[in-house]
Formats: structure tokens, C-alpha cells, sequence
């Protein structure tokens, strides 16, 4: 029986959990690596080529069936998706709120930290300001949004799900996506230093778990993987205009 894998990786994988543990160590070790250098560097054009690596990796190894299998298929359910837009931006603002009320303008406040390699002028005019919030927002709500959700909460996550089922492979999935971005936020080099913000980064690690989980459900609901990665764009657009007019 046909399982999703193209007929060439049938001879060395199946899709189970060690074809999704696999894919996980295959890249999200050397994207935290990278991460890392370009928080330290301010060069962060290597990630570009990580997120374009985790966009086609599910059509590398996977047939029509199988990327059918993880969501990549159309949807009619315009008000699940105009919903999931919404969910991804109040999520982003609850946790501008979290955030600025614990640690206001310090590094410590994780929005403050990311918004660090935008790079934004301290003297910009509006609409100097408003041509770079529309690049990045435009960026941000399409490159990683469709890159990591067809990573993470496709194929890895039907790959742990042929083994153990969607509720613990949704943790799963979750839980790498939560820790990988530890070296978004978490690890941070400032002022040519090394630091590490204990209970920051388990807030913020718990977020990040708490908004998988999100993303998976919308994908469930909307019964395509674009509904997961629409409400992956309205978070990152959220968490941008925060960095931009909020913080």
C-alpha cells in the first residue's frame, strides 16, 4: 500500500517517527546554529535558505498522496480561515502584553529582542517607517509562515502521527518548534556578550508550544495546512507591528 513517500525513499524510509525524528535533527540543528551566528553577526541571509529548504522538503520526499495527506489541498471554509488569521494576530498581542508588562523595554521582553535585527533607524520618517513595516510584514507573513508550517505541522507531524496518532504528534511537532526558536529568543548576544534569560525563555518557550498547538488546530479545522499557515501570518504580523508602533 502507497504510504506517502516517493518511490525512492521507500527503499531507505518509512513514514513513521524515526523518518519524523530524522527530518527534525536534519534541520533544526544547523537552523538553530544559524540562528544563532545571525543574532551575533546581523547576517541573517543563510535563514532564507533554511526556510526554503523546510518548504520543499515535503515535495522532495513525498508523493500526491502524501502531501495530500499532510494538508496541502485546498479549502472552501473562507470564515475558519478569516478566524484563523484573527487567532494568529491576537495571540501575537497578548503576548506584546505579557511581555511589556513583566520586562517593558528590556531585552528581557522577547518582542524587543527580535525587533533588534530588524534593524529599524532611530530616526526614520512615518512613511520611511511604514515602506519598511509593509517589506517586512509582507515577508514575515509568507516565507516562514508557509516554510515552517509545511515543515513542522506537515510532514513531521504526519510522520510522528503514523506512529503515535495527531494528539501526541501535535506535541511533538509543537514541542521542536518551541524549542528551535530558544535561539530566536532565549540565548541572546548583546552588547558582544553571551546572556541567557532563565524564566524569559520558559515563557517564551511555553508560547511558542502554546501557539504550535494553535496552528495545528487551525489546520484541523480548516482542513488544509493553509489554515494553519494563514494563522501563523496573522501572528507574525501582529508580533511586527508591535516591534514597529508598539514597543
Amino acid at each position: 500500500m502507497e504510504d506517502g513517500l516517493k518511490l525512492f525513499w521507500n527503499r531507505y524510509f518509512k513514514l513513521d517517527w524515526k523518518f519524523g525524528l530524522f527530518l527534525l535533527l536534519l534541520l533544526c540543528i544547523p537552523r538553530f546554529a544559524l540562528v544563532l551566528k545571525a543574532n551575533e553577526t546581523g547576517n541573517y541571509s543563510l535563514i532564507g535558505i533554511i526556510m526554503l529548504i523546510s518548504a520543499i522538503i515535503p515535495f522532495v520526499f513525498l508523493n500526491k498522496l502524501g502531501r495530500k495527506q499532510i494538508g496541502i489541498v485546498k479549502t472552501n471554509k473562507l470564515n475558519a480561515l478569516i478566524f484563523a488569521l484573527i487567532a494568529g494576530l491576537v495571540f501575537s498581542y497578548v503576548l506584546y502584553l505579557i511581555g511589556n508588562c513583566l520586562y517593558g523595554n528590556t531585552y528581557e521582553n522577547w518582542y524587543e529582542y527580535i525587533g533588534k535585527s530588524y534593524n529599524i533607524p532611530d530616526k526614520i520618517s512615518g512613511q520611511e517607517k511604514k515602506i519598511m513595516f509593509a517589506i517586512m510584514a509582507i515577508t514575515g507573513m509568507t516565507f516562514s509562515p508557509i516554510a515552517e508550517e509545511l515543515f513542522f505541522r506537515g510532514i513531521v507531524h504526519n510522520s510522528f502521527a503514523n506512529s503515535l496518532g495527531d494528539k501526541k504528534a501535535s506535541i511533538i511537532d509543537s514541542l521542536a518548534f518551541s524549542l528551535t526558536h530558544i535561539s530566536h529568543f532565549g540565548l541572546v548576544f548583546i552588547n558582544n556578550n553571551w546572556d541567557f534569560y532563565l524564566i524569559p525563555t520558559l515563557i517564551w518557550v511555553l508560547s511558542m508550544f502554546l501557539v504550535s498547538l494553535l496552528f495545528f488546530q487551525m489546520k484541523r479545522i480548516t482542513g488544509s495546512i493553509w489554515g494553519a499557515a494563514l494563522c501563523h501570518s496573522g501572528f507574525n504580523l501582529g508580533m511586527i507591528y508591535c516591534v514597529f508602533y508598539l514597543m
